[in-house]
């Protein structure tokens, strides 16, 4: 259906589409941080005050945004609107047939393309993390289901976009680690995304970077640390972000010898521990307890979540790598990947 309306309106009234489009952004941008003022809005979309003033306006007008001292709020019909355009900006962006062309290449069952650049519109951002979460709840059918979760910034954005329950649900981290900021370490985000379910989650308190013998004597030793871990094996839906290997391995304290040599020998991409060449080799893996890239096969559903034009190629390398089924990634890094591949 939109394809064809994208296709008339690129003939009969193209001046149309950018007015689409801005009335599209203004919307996405109220929904994530409503209520808002207008001042704040402009600041938020880098547009002058009167631009936003007029179309605001309009909105307004159509029933689609609500105006209050308290700023402005997008109503249930604008809601409705607003899923109708992000179909339509996709279409007319060309990332439907690209979502099928990277799904086909990567070997996943499904691509989902978010209009726009994660790295210089916070709005994209969030827009990922509540498409992380609609595939969660798509996926979370059943009673006593487990959902594991790495750590990061993408990662407790999905948590905050979670607005659904599921009781029974527990939530685990994806593998221990501790050398994140507090916010952003799996365990915080497992229990983030826990309260919001209504479920219940259990921590792993076990830093990344140990010796296998450590990690083994943790193991042997701790029975709490031991039934997370097998809880972590046998979870249903795992969600995890992606990261550039250079960074992580900045972030994660390695010096920059160790680093140089993780880079010349080709490792481009970094997920759950494992530095991944762009042809999905494994470069490196850091010792922890938690899920390895070659336990993804046993996991129910394995959904990746990352965007930027700068993580192209750390994407393709960790979907190489394989285990993922479900890619979330923005316009940007979309087709960038694209002229990887």
């Amino acid at each position: 259906m939109w394809k064809k309306t994208v296709q008339l309106h690129r003939k009969i009234a193209p001046e149309f589409i950018a007015t689409i489009e801005e009335r599209y952004d203004i919307l996405r941008s109220i929904q994530h941080v409503e209520p808002v003022g207008r001042r704040a809005l402009a600041a938020i979309l880098d547009k002058g005050e009167r631009v936003v003033r007029a179309q605001v306006d309009f909105l307004k007008n159509a029933g689609l945004v609500d105006v209050s001292s308290m700023g402005m709020t997008i109503t249930r019909e604008g809601q409705l609107m607003l899923k109708d355009l992000s179909e339509y900006i996709k279409v007319l962006h060309g990332l439907t047939v690209l979502e099928d062309e990277l799904s086909e290449k990567l070997g996943l069952k499904q691509v989902i393309i978010i209009p726009g650049d994660s790295e210089t519109d916070t709005t994209v951002r969030r827009e990922l993390g509540r498409a992380a979460a609609s595939v969660l709840a798509q996926y979370l059918i059943k009673d006593d289901m487990i959902v594991a979760v790495s750590g990061g910034t993408i990662m407790a954005n999905v948590a905050e976009s979670i607005h659904f329950t599921q009781p029974t649900v527990t939530v685990v981290p994806a593998r221990g680690g501790l050398g994140e900021k507090v916010e952003n370490q799996a365990n915080t985000i497992a229990a983030a995304m826990a309260n919001k379910l209504g479920g219940k989650y259990r921590m792993i308190h076990v830093p990344e970077g140990v010796s296998e013998e450590m990690v083994g004597a943790m193991l042997a030793n701790n029975s709490n640390i031991l039934t997370v871990a097998d809880m972590i094996k046998r979870a249903d839906v795992l969600i995890h972000g992606i990261g550039q290997a250079r960074e992580m391995a900045v972030r994660r304290g390695f010096d920059e010898e160790f680093v140089s040599k993780l880079i010349s020998s080709g490792a481009v991409g970094e997920a759950l521990g494992h530095y991944c060449t762009l042809e999905g080799k494994n470069i490196y893996i850091t010792s922890s307890v938690g899920l390895h890239l070659d336990d993804l096969a046993d996991i129910g559903v394995v959904v990746a979540v990352a965007g930027g034009q700068k993580k192209a190629e750390a994407i393709v390398a960790v979907t190489s790598a394989g285990g993922e089924d479900v890619l979330i990634t923005d316009e940007s890094a979309a087709k960038a990947i694209q002229s990887i591949i």
